[in-house]
């Protein structure tokens, strides 16, 4: 084990202590650093023009200053209401039904004995992590046109055909399925680690205190796992005005706008195919900052209801 440098060396002599003694762990650290510094840290200087008329040939420096002008066209705009419902719809359905779904399969899987059969399931339901997001939607719409098989199965079961993806009330239900059949097989994975760290000590005395399958779920699984849950929970909110606009963008089409257009598909089309630059980038700026207050009230109810918090 390392020794601490005295408390009585100065900071000066303990810093350099403490590098002499870590040498070999902090050079491992450099890239890590490295990396977030020049990706992630350096590219927010390019915020600012979010509060300036950007232009590329000006540069960011030489575009004039215009203060919270392009906020307040967004928060005027009439986009803004149909954008913010849309964006906190999505991710709240895609809470209340995605959230648990990994965990419920990961307590379903931790329940089979049959070896071959549990490594079968889970193999089966990782597959659709890495099918590419085009390839998805692609069979998404195969399935669901008026030709597809679900509305095969419709009209055995005495309903007519309708094209699904036309349809703005189909599109919320299509997207959130789609989403946890895509994840719910790669997000358990954490959960399953987790389910193999309980001590199987527990389910040994609640055996013994007489409790059944469903009642070692509840009082010995569940709050074994519950930090983990806590921790991810936390994360998830800290996403809930972020949505990729990628599949949403394969998706919609000019009869869902209504339900479907949210913060990231308009900021992709403000920027990249209008070439609003600054306007886009005060609407993504704007969308970081609902995460992250998001995040941190989470955090904060996190940390005064339960013992678990990110800090």
């Amino acid at each position: 084990m390392r020794k601490k440098p005295p408390r009585s060396m100065s900071l000066p002599s303990r810093v350099k202590t403490g590098f002499l003694r870590d040498k070999e762990l902090l050079l491992m650290l450099v890239p890590v650093v490295a990396y977030f510094f020049v990706f992630h840290y350096i590219p927010m200087y390019g915020a600012t023009i979010a509060f300036r008329n950007y232009s590329p040939a000006r540069g960011f420096a030489g575009s004039p200053w215009v203060g919270f002008v392009h906020f307040t066209r967004f928060f005027r705009s009439v986009y803004f209401e149909r954008l913010m419902v849309n964006t906190i719809l999505l991710n709240v359905l895609a809470l209340v039904f995605g959230f648990p779904a990994p965990i419920i399969l990961a307590l379903l899987l931790n329940e089979i004995k049959t070896k071959w059969f549990k490594n079968s399931v889970q193999t089966i339901t990782y597959l659709p992590h890495f099918i590419s997001l085009v390839v998805i939607v692609g069979l998404l719409r195969e399935f669901t046109i008026t030709s597809g098989l679900v509305n095969d199965i419709r009209v055995f079961l005495g309903f007519r055909r309708i094209p699904m993806l036309q349809l703005p009330e189909y599109f919320r239900t299509l997207y959130v399925a789609s989403e946890i059949w895509q994840t719910i097989g790669w997000n358990s994975i954490i959960y399953l680690a987790a389910l193999s760290g309980v001590d199987s000590q527990l389910y040994e005395a609640a055996r013994i205190d007489g409790a059944n399958r469903w009642k070692q779920t509840l009082h010995v699984t569940l709050p074994g796992i519950q930090s983990t849950i806590i921790i991810l929970l936390i994360l998830r909110m800290g996403r809930m005005f972020t949505i990729g606009f990628e599949k949403i963008i394969l998706m919609y089409n000019p009869s869902t706008y209504s339900v479907a257009d949210v913060i990231s598909t308009f900021v992709y089309r403000s920027g990249l195919l209008e070439m609003n630059f600054s306007f886009s980038t005060a609407v993504g700026l704007f969308n970081s900052v609902l995460n992250f207050a998001m995040l941190l009230l989470a955090n904060r109810l996190s940390k005064r209801y339960s013992e678990t918090s990110l800090w």
